[in-house]
């Protein structure tokens, strides 16, 4: 099974987004643990997730540790929109822009999961 976990939701949208978030990487952590090809990746308001996840006192610090191998990369032009980029920069996250959108730096491409097959669940 190959799995792209894309997390879209604002962290500073409160206790849904944030248990979208969990909920994305519990996924991406079983799914890791059962052997399959997995891949989370931020875009939009969601590339500002890494910076708060990987604080120690986030809920969800762990679980992001846990399954911080398998993040593919955030959208570079959101991380740039939504003040992102820094936080992206400072955890070591990869930023992706392989859509070249017109006016943009680019963003991450959710199509080329789709062309290999992959199942993509937004979160």
């Amino acid at each position: 099974m190959k799995t792209a976990i894309i997390i879209i939701s604002d962290p500073k949208a409160g206790e849904e987004a944030f248990a979208r978030a969990f909920n994305a990487l519990a996924l991406a952590s079983e799914s890791k643990r059962a052997g399959d090809e997995v891949e989370v990746a931020f875009i939009g308001t969601g590339t500002r997730w890494p910076a708060e996840l990987a604080k120690i006192t986030n809920p969800a610090n762990g679980l992001y540790n846990e399954v911080r191998d398998v993040v593919a990369g955030a959208s570079r032009a959101c991380a740039e929109v939504f003040g992102a980029k820094d936080g992206i920069s400072a955890c070591g996250i990869d930023s992706r822009d392989d859509n070249p959108i017109a006016g943009t730096s680019g963003v991450l491409s959710l199509r080329h999961y789709l062309t290999k097959g992959w199942q993509v669940l937004v979160f």
